[in-house]
């Protein structure tokens, strides 16, 4: 049996009256992600963590802030993407776990459908994505909420 493990990180900048989506869902806040895309940081850094166990580079080798295609583009259409190449490589995802990390707004009422939104576009059991949120208690750029951080780790496996 072939076991992958990946990492992955993505930072984004925070600014006033910008649209802030977190793995999917659109949550209130007076604050949202600087990006050439929706600012998912959370899904684009479950990207980088599939993309990394398979040594494929990361997000921006695949979908550059460069190109026209993916601006303001609904990262969900980026993960499934990625899933889909992880597919056709002859693997499977075993489970997902990602943490967000920023100041506010409080994102625990938001984690369920976090998990069932990512759970969609991945094609695994709810139970087997995990999605945790941290303040990081007013120090660095998340606690000055200048910008937000997502980790991911993925276990994939090839039978």
């Amino acid at each position: 049996m072939d076991i992958r493990v990946g990492h992955g990180f993505d930072v984004h900048a925070l600014a006033d009256g910008l649209r802030l989506v977190l793995c999917g869902v659109e949550i209130e806040h007076t604050k949202g992600c600087v990006a050439h895309s929706d600012g998912d940081v959370a899904i684009h850094a479950i990207c980088d963590s599939l993309l990394g166990a398979l040594a494929l580079g990361d997000i921006g080798k695949l979908f550059p802030d460069t190109d026209p295609q993916y601006k303001g583009i609904d990262s969900r259409k980026l993960l499934k993407h990625v899933v889909d190449t992880v597919n056709a490589k002859g693997y499977s995802i075993s489970n997902i776990d990602c943490t967000i990390a920023m100041q506010r707004p409080k994102l625990r009422p938001h984690i369920d459908t976090m998990r069932e939104r990512l759970a969609e576009v991945v094609g695994i059991d709810v139970d087997r994505i995990s999605v945790k949120a941290t303040t990081t208690e007013r120090l660095g750029f998340e606690g000055r909420e200048e910008g937000v951080s997502a980790t991911a780790v993925t276990l994939l496996i090839k039978a």
